[in-house]
This record gives structure tokens, sequence and C-alpha cells, in this order.
């Protein structure tokens, strides 16, 4: 099928099954011109509706076409999207005859001229799922002609030496035929309706075309010849990678290396050979390891070139092709037809140029690369305490219209204000289409272009490490999709189209997905080249991007042991423990923290406690470089949260660590993530309206509750999350479409609309919005609270009934009795006012965190009357180290970090106090001080220490520094 429709994008929800089948049909007349009319029949009994979820007989054309050379698409047709058809492009049922049928005529309906070939297939409205016929292609005009040998566009593999014979025949009477090889006339025949020729002893690779001329006319059909060169055993060089090898002493050599078992032999096509390779780029077999190896030449500093491999088999599995065209599996940049030509200058500027003629991806090579500058902030960033962690996940699509990396570094100051100390970045690496979430991967190393380019993104990750923030990176490792090589490489292409599913000789994927959530095509982690590959996109991102941490996708995925047919269920058998999931992932998290001992490790797993805790408690003590592991695991509570601010009772004791038997503050909880229906939207539409006062869908009284949401959950000990603009009472669902309707997983006629790009109402209204920039303020001081105020690293104790009512008691039994230990947390999640329990730990003077006033507890069990939607943060002592200025914008960095005698600061400043990780003040430097002092800390022993800074504006810095 036309690949150019593959800008699909997938709920991960969803599980993709090929379907495709092949139907039975005619076209009346069978021979037409452009300008005729056609009537396109499909014998219904060919067509199993069912299997494409198909009700009322609802079928549909999809259509392209091309110009009469067959190498330029033609036309707009009808078609719609994939995901839901036009309804103008619908068959007619024909119920007497069972058969479906559309009558066009070419012009009209493609909306072009000069068409010399029409393709189509017939869909499901929504195709999602493969749910479509096999290509059907139709040549158009009464002279036609027809290769009979070999087939067009083909390519066939050959032994050095060997003769090759065309044939054809055309319509029409008589025509002229030449053919080309290699751009030069090796035959022709100036009046025949049957034309042969055989060349003889071809010993190097042949691209013919075959031009046939009839009057006016001329079609002009290609196919080509690969030379088997026999696989040249030659020893690779100690020390080659997968990929490209660049030569660090001398820029005009590159080495590639590619791992391609059960090939016979590898050719490396590109500009540096004009895309014709001949023997002098075979690619060479390594003996020892069996991977294909060549090192080219004269190449030139900082040029892009482009290329792809020729991978051949003499004697391919059925259904799979003999010569696949394909990008290099560890490419880091590819370029791609289908959509680089929507990626905007102003996001990629000087976007190398796609090389004309080639299909499908290509990978782009440059010797002479200079490193990214890292500033001093990115070498020596120390990442915030896994249990301090306030992550802002961030889809850079919808963040801001400009949709780019440019458009963050410009916003860093809300990300700064807001407090967060970690963004979390869904998948940024080489998707299939633009508009996407990126789950949809297909190339793991390469960055996609659509956000910018690489250099634009080190520099935002640059930025965010300049303001304390560190930058996470969601990765889909579960899957790829089908431009992924190694899906190509080992593939069953029944249809020839160049696409198809993997074969059982396919050494990275399974045949079948080996869980039951499956999207895409399922990597199986058991092999050893899955493991290779999966390491080497770690060891990318970590060590050319510093990229702090990876949020791990759908790692349910990552077990051999739940096929279709086991016994109980597959469903049942993915969500049970399974040792080999558990094993394989802490192998990669070992691999990790191997290359960066702080590296942050997250699961999205939302499986059972027993292998969550397995993972969580993972290397969590006794670690020889200092750091405590423990891999951080996702932990929904939306549904919990979302009832309370909706106003009905809930439970959220599943919040803190404890609850799920994880021996350390590992669990990052949320109340929303990009999965989730957004709470505000929920709560306007479904809120408890029972008193008119205090009515929670109306939008006013939905926000005012937000803010206690936040206290309720940010607030409790452990990393945790907020999915972006959640901060601001987000209300739109995040199944609202382009065109402003919300189709959400129900309305199956149309397709949900949840990955849609949304619109951008935050930039234009709602930061100045006081209802809305109030749960921005308030969650930005919770949030300066919980980063650095170390009673927040202790437990947590939760009501687990379901309530109205929420409690909440931290503790930090590490601090002394003098300092910020305690601290109760009580929310009021009805439509009225009502005096909520408290239970405060003892009587005497407590604070309120959010506004310093003062209450003094005579008696511990002493309700307080808290007004709907309310919430009280109360702390047994004044919160010393939470910046009071929390919009300030101090902007004060510490330099060198870490330090071993000294450090000195970019400001004046006129207090300056170094604390321990548990709060006691060690260190203190009363008097004014100029930009660039050193302060003296040798004395101190090493480790992780706070310092905050006052300057001479009294804005004040809080931030982290090691001592070594």
């Amino acid at each position: 099928m036309k690949k150019t429709i593959l800008l699909l994008l997938f709920l991960l929800s969803l599980s993709v099954t090929a379907q495709q089948q092949t139907v039975s049909y005619s076209i009346n007349p069978a021979t037409f011109e452009e300008t005729t009319s056609i009537t396109i029949a499909i014998n219904g009994s060919s067509i199993n509706e069912a299997n494409w979820g198909v009700t009322g007989n609802a079928l549909y054309l999809w259509a392209w076409a091309f110009d009469t050379n067959d190498t330029t698409e033609k036309g707009t047709p009808l078609n719609g999207s994939w995901t839901a058809s036009n309804e103008a492009s619908k068959f007619t049922y024909n119920a007497g005859s069972d058969t479906y049928t559309k009558t066009i005529t070419p012009t009209t309906y493609y909306n072009a001229t000069g068409i010399g070939k029409i393709g189509f297939l017939i869909k499901a409205k929504d195709g999602t799922g493969d749910k479509k016929s096999q290509d059907i292609l139709a040549e158009v005009g009464t002279f036609q002609l027809t290769l009979n040998t070999p087939a067009e566009n083909s390519s066939t593999i050959i032994t050095a030496g060997s003769n090759f014979s065309i044939a054809a025949t055309n319509t029409g009477g008589n025509a002229s035929y030449v053919l080309k090889s290699n751009g030069a006339t090796i035959n022709s025949n100036t009046a025949t309706t049957n034309y042969s020729y055989t060349q003889t002893a071809v010993t190097s690779n042949q691209n013919y075309q075959l031009e046939v001329t009839q009057g006016a006319t001329t079609i002009v059909k290609k196919f080509t010849v690969i030379v088997n060169p026999g696989a040249v055993s030659a020893g690779m060089p100690a020390g080659l990678l997968d990929g490209i090898n660049y030569n660090t002493v001398d820029a005009t050599r590159a080495t590639l290396v590619l791992d391609a078992p059960l090939k016979d032999f590898v050719y490396v096509a590109g500009s540096f050979n004009e895309w014709q390779p001949s023997a002098a780029h075979s690619m060479k077999n390594d003996p020892a390891t069996g991977k294909f190896w060549l090192e080219l030449t004269g190449l030139t500093s900082g040029v892009n070139y482009t290329y792809q491999y020729w991978v051949g088999e003499s004697t391919p599995i059925a259904n799979s092709p003999a010569l696949v065209k394909t990008a290099d599996p560890f490419s880091t940049l590819v370029l791609s037809p289908y959509d680089d030509p929507g990626i905007p200058s102003a996001s990629y500027p000087n976007i190398p140029v796609y090389p004309k003629g080639q299909q499908r991806e290509v990978t782009v090579l440059q010797t002479g690369q200079m490193p990214y500058p890292w500033s001093s902030a990115t070498t020596n960033f120390v990442k915030p305490e896994k249990d301090k962690l306030v992550v802002y996940e961030l889809l850079v699509r919808d963040f801001d219209a400009a949709r780019n990396y440019q458009s963050i570094i410009d916003r860093i100051d809300y990300f700064k204000n807001l407090k967060i100390n970690a963004i979390q970045l869904l998948p940024v690496m080489e998707f299939e289409g633009n508009e996407s979430w990126g789950y949809n991967t297909s190339f793991h190393l390469a960055l996609d272009k659509f956000y910018g380019s690489s250099n634009k993104l080190k520099e935002m990750i640059d930025i965010c490490h300049k303001n304390g923030i560190a930058v996470i990176l969601d990765i889909a490792l579960n899957h790829a999709f089908g431009r992924n090589p190694m899906v190509r490489m080992w593939m069953n292409d029944a249809d020839g189209d160049g696409w198809g599913t993997p074969t059982a000789e396919n050494p990275y994927f399974n045949t079948e997905a080996k869980h039951s959530y499956n999207v895409g095509e399922d990597f199986n982690h058991q092999r050893p080249l899955t493991q290779n590959y999966v390491k080497r996109v770690i060891k990318h991102w970590i060590q050319e991007y510093k990229i702090d941490g990876f949020r791990w996708d759908l790692t349910k995925g990552f077990t051999q042991n739940c096929p279709s047919s086991v016994a109980g269920g597959q469903d049942n058998c993915t969500n049970q423990f399974q040792a080999d999931r558990v094993a394989v992932l802490k192998m990669y998290a070992d691999y990790s923290w191997s290359l960066d001992p702080t590296h942050y490790v997250i699961f999205e797993h939302l499986g059972g406690n027993a292998e969550e805790q397995e993972w969580a408690n993972y290397r969590i003590s006794g670690e020889a470089d200092g750091f405590s592991k423990g891999i951080m695991m996702w932990g929904k509570m939306t549904d919990n949260y979302n009832e309370l601010s909706m106003g009905y009772p809930a439970n959220i004791s599943g919040m803190t660590s404890a609850s799920r038997g994880f021996t350390a503050n590992r669990l990052m909880g949320y109340a929303e993530s990009h999965d989730e229906e957004r709470l505000m939207y929920k709560n306007l539409q479904f809120g408890n309206a029972a008193n008119p006062a205090h009515n929670v869908k109306t939008v006013d009284v939905a926000l005012s509750r937000m803010s206690a949401i936040g206290a309720v959950s940010l607030l409790v000990p452990g990393p945790k999350m907020i999915w972006h603009f959640g901060e601001l009472g987000w209300d739109l669902s995040i199944f609202s479409c382009k065109d402003g309707s919300v189709n959400t997983p129900n309305d199956a006629a149309s397709g949900d609309c949840k990955l849609d790009t949304k619109p951008q109402p935050q930039w234009v209204n709602w930061t100045t919005n006081n209802s809305r920039s109030k749960i921005y303020t308030d969650w930005a001081k919770m949030i300066a609270l919980k980063t650095t105020e170390p009673v927040f690293s202790g437990a947590a104790t939760i009501n687990s009934g379901s309530s109205l009512s929420q409690n909440i008691k931290i503790t930090n039994a590490a601090l002394a009795s003098t300092q910020l230990k305690d601290v109760l947390i009580i929310a009021n999640f009805d439509v009225t006012s009502k005096a909520v329990p408290t239970g405060f730990p003892y009587t005497g003077e407590w604070y309120n965190l959010m506004d310093n006033t003062r209450i003094n507890v005579t008696d511990v069990s002493l309700p307080i009357t808290i007004e709907a939607g309310g919430y009280r943060i109360y702390g047994n002592k004044l919160a010393n180290l939470a910046i009071d200025n929390y919009e300030g914008k101090a902007g004060i960095y510490l330099y060198p970090n870490p330090a071993a005698t000294y450090f000195t600061l970019n400001a004046d400043t006129t207090k300056v106090q170094i604390f321990s990780m548990s709060g006691q003040l060690v260190k203190s430097f009363e008097s004014s001080n100029t930009k660039d002092t050193p302060f003296a800390i040798g004395e101190l022993s090493k480790g992780a220490y706070l310092v905050k800074v006052v300057n001479e504006n009294n804005e004040v810095q809080v931030m982290k520094f090691i001592k070594k």
C-alpha cells in the first residue's frame, strides 16, 4: 500500500493484528483513458467485513496515482484520513449481487491530469490495524505496456557472468523500444508489439530503463539487476560498533558495520557513489562475528552524505524479499521522504535534503562534526534526589504553538518559577509521521527532526541543567514500527510493497506479541541482538545528549512468557509475575547505572506489587559508589484523585511507596498523565453539583479545588509527576479533536482524537486568569517545600478509608525536634464547609506552611473547619530552606560543582548558608560578598549539601553541590 499514509498514530492500548485481505475486483472498462468514467466492482464474498469491524456495509476507497512515467505522485484524491475516510470515497453496496461498486472519472476523482497509473485499496472507515485490502494498480490509457520479465521496479539477484533476459508487450499496435542500462542505450527496436532482449555476461549492478513510445506517448518501466558479489571474508578492525564509526584522526574516512545474520551480501549505496554501488562498495564479512563492514574513503569533512544498505539473500524464505534497501538500524539522523516535507524550516533550519530518486528512509553521515560545547552546568550537573523529584511530563508538540525545542527554551522561566526539578519529554526518537506522541518509534537512536535539530535539543538540555532541572526521556523499547530496518531486513512482505511483519528468521522481533498490550512489532528481549541494541540506545542518549534518566514505556511487554495461546489467557499471564521480565529489566537498569550511577530509571509497569517491588527495592543500599539505586515506578492514582476533585469520597493511600511494599520512596505517583482523561474536564462533566453555591461543574469552583489536589499529592514523600498544564487547570478533554469536538474511544465510527494536536489557550489568557494562576502559584509553593525541606524525604501515613476528608501525616525521624520534622496535611473535598479531623502528633505551636500563620494546638484531636475544596498544611516549625520569594528569578549559580576546597557564586551576596541534606546548618557566611568570591569548604566532609543564597535584592536561591 502507499506508505505516505503511514502518518498513523496508535494508542498504546491498541492491539494491532494484520488482517489485510486479498479481494476479488474488476474495472469496467478494462482499458480506459484518464477522462473515461470507470466502475470499480468488488466481490463482497471476498471480504470478511467482520474482521474489519465493518457494519452497515461501510467500505471505502483509498486512492493514489502516478504520472505516465510512474515516478511522480499525482493529484489529491478524496481520501480523508486513514482513521476516518471521507464519505465521498464510500462504496455503494448492491445487496442483490453482493458487490460493492464505485464509479469515478480519474481526472475528476484524483484531481489531476497526465495520469499514467492509478492505485487504490479497499478499507474500513478507520483502517487502523491493517483493516484493508491488498494494493490494486491499473494502467491508464489505451496504449499500455506490460513488463513480462522481470517485474516492474524489481531487483533481481544474479551471479556474476550470468545472462539476463527482458520481455515486454504493448497494446495499440507497434511501438518503439529503447533499453538503457546505467544511463546508456544497449538495445533498441523501432516497430514491434512484443519485445525481448538478453544481456549476456552481466558482471556489475545494472539500473535498467525500458522506454516505449507510441505516437506522442512514452511509457517508462524501471528495474534493476544486483550481482551477488559473494561476501569477502576479512577481519574487522578492533573496536568497531554497529552503525557509523567515525575516524577520529582522518575525517576523510568512516567505517560502517551491519550485523545481518542469514544474509549473503550487503552493498552500501549512497551519495558518495551516486547510488550505484559497484564491487568496491560491497561490504566485507568478519569471520569472527559474522558482521558486515566497509571503510568509506575520500569523504569531505563537514559534508552531509546519505546512504542505505542493500541487503541481499539468494534463497529467502517464502514471502521474504531477496533484496531489502534500508537505512542503517543504528542511524542517529535519518531523512524521510514521507515526513520531512512537513517539517517547518523555523524548527529545523537547513535540514539536509532527501536524495532525489530514492525510496524510504536514508541515513545521514557527516565526518568532522564538532562535539557540542556543553557548559559546566551540564558536565557538573548534580541530579535532584529521587525522593525529591517533581517531574513535569511534556509533549513538545502540544506545549507551545511553535512545537519545537526553542519554545521550551523560551519558556524556561515558566518551569523555573513553578519550581519543578525535572522535565520528562514524551518520545523524541525518530517516529513515523510528524503529528505523533512519539510511541510509534522506528529509529531509537535517531532524533526526530520535527521538534528541531540535535544541537537545539542539546541547547535545551544545557539550559535546563543551568536552571537545576534534570531532563528525562520517555523511551518506547517494547516495540518498533514498520519503517524500522530490523523489521524490514527479515520481513514477510506477501504483497511485495516493501513493508511487512517479522519472519521467523528475525533475530530481533517476535512474529506474534508475547503479551497482551502490544502495538507495532514486539521486540524479543531475550535475544542477544535485541539486548545489544537496547544497550546502544541507552548509551547513546546518556553520553551524546547527557540525558539524566529514562521513563521506560510499557514494561509489561518485556516478557516472552505470554503468547496468545498461553493457558489462562494472555492478559492474565501478562499481568502475573514474570521472572524473565524482572531479570532483563534489571540488566538494562544495571547497564544504565554503569554509565551514570545516578541515572534515573523509571518504569511504566502499572502492575502487581510483587514484581514492582523487585525493581523498586533493587540495589537500594550498599552501593560502592555511594549512590542508592532503586527503580522508580509509575504510580497511577488518577481515578482516586479525580473522585476527590469531583467531590466524591476516595482512598489515596496508594500514593505512598510503603503502601506498595517499597523500602524507599521510589513511587512516582501522579494524579494526571498523558494517558488519562484530565481531572478538570471530568470535574466539569461529572462534578458534584449538590450545592449550588459550590457546584463543581462550574469552571471557577472546579479550579478552586485543584490546589488541594496538589497538597495531597505533590507533598507525599517520593517522586511525583505533573502532566503539562495541570498546574493551570487544563480542562480540555484529551480526546479533543482539531476541530474542537470531542471524540472518545466509544466514538468508533469516527475514531477517537486522543492523539490529535491540541490547542494552546494557556499562553493566550490562562496564565493571567486568577483562578488558574492561583493553582500555579500554590503548587509552586508546595514544590518548593518538597524539593528543599528534608521532612518530605520522610515517611507518610494516609488514612486508608474512602473519604472526602483527607489526612496525611509526614515525619522524618532522622531530624531533630528543633527542625521542621513533622507535617500534617488536611483537606476537605466535600462541596460544603466541614470540620476535618486532625490528629496532630503533639501539642504546641504549629505553622501553616503556605502563609506562615501560627496556631496553638492544645488538643491534638481538635477538628479544624475547612471550606469546601480547601486544605491546610501544618508544620511543627517554619520552613527553613523553602524559598520565601518563590517567584524570584535570582538566577544564581554555583561553580565548580563538585567542589573540593571552595566554590564561587555568579552574583553579589548578603548571606550564604550551607546545610546538610538532613537540614542541619553546618556553615554560614553572613557578610556581604561580591561576585566570584571564593567560599571555603575544605573542612566539610565529602557528600551532598544544600546551599541557601540571598543576594543584594533579597532574592533567595537554594541549590545543591557535591563536596569531593
